[in-house]
């Protein structure tokens, strides 16, 4: 049975760049190349934090939490909270492919989809790791902006499961700026990075929209709250008033 090129990706539910055996390639020499670079450039960094505590509280109490921050700051948060077992969403098409090898590497977990496609199979697999208590991570204004303004789909999750959305900034006092929507910032060697953490918070579960938009609005300005916190963190580490450590 004759069966034409996008008909095929239908049935099998991949995407068409899988059809390549040299894309595929190129997507695994990236994750590995990617990896060691990051792993290289995390050793060096050192960390100054505050509100982590919120973390601990959340797994203590039985629950899991949905980490939320903003799509600019994914290298320093990969590597600082690596080997934890947080399930992250990453896209279907190949930078999703390459950049999944990646933090698979550091041990997250991975639930393939967008808000363009895969959206819905994403937030059901990542409902399921919640349950089995694993914990999820949000770029909450990704995966193409508008950067710095927070998504709907981190305050749904919340909503559905009754996990506690966990707000949380990083800043690094030395590093460089990509060109891209969301101006990935990316530290320098042996940098300073600030982690501002702020006080969860839960969505009700009988809300409708207006709720989970009221939640989504809390969420921005949280975020943009913690940003500025974390820069006060990196002026007084600057001022003499904190001792950094190593992750």
């Amino acid at each position: 049975m004759a069966v034409s090129v996008n008909e095929d990706h239908r049935r099998v539910g991949e995407a068409p760049w899988r059809a390549s055996l040299a894309k595929r390639l190129q997507a695994r020499l990236i994750a590995v190349v990617g990896y060691r670079l990051i792993g290289l450039l995390g050793s060096t960094l050192r960390w100054r934090t505050e509100g982590l505590e919120h973390l601990d509280r959340i797994v203590s109490s039985g629950r899991q939490p949905i980490m939320a921050f903003w799509h600019g700051r994914i290298l320093p948060a990969t590597y600082y909270f690596r080997r934890r077992g947080i399930v992250v969403i990453t896209s279907e098409n190949f930078d999703g492919e390459w950049i999944a090898g990646i933090i698979e590497r550091f041990g997250y977990g991975t639930a393939r989809g967008s808000t363009t496609r895969g959206g819905r199979r994403a937030l059901r697999q990542l409902t399921r790791d919640l349950a089995a208590g694993r914990p999820a991570g949000f770029t909450v204004d990704g995966p193409r902006g508008p950067a710095r303004i927070a998504q709907p789909g981190a305050l749904w999750l919340a909503k559905v499961t009754g996990n506690p959305v966990l707000p949380f900034h990083l800043e690094a006092d030395r590093y460089w700026t990509l060109g891209s929507w969301d101006r990935t910032q990316i530290p320098k060697p042996f940098a300073t990075v600030s982690i501002a953490m702020g006080e969860p918070f839960a969505v009700p579960a009988d809300g409708g929209e207006a709720v989970v938009e009221e939640a989504r609005q809390k969420l921005d300005t949280r975020l943009h709250a913690l940003e500025q916190r974390a820069a006060e963190l990196l002026h007084n580490d600057a001022a003499g008033s904190s001792t950094p450590h190593r992750s």
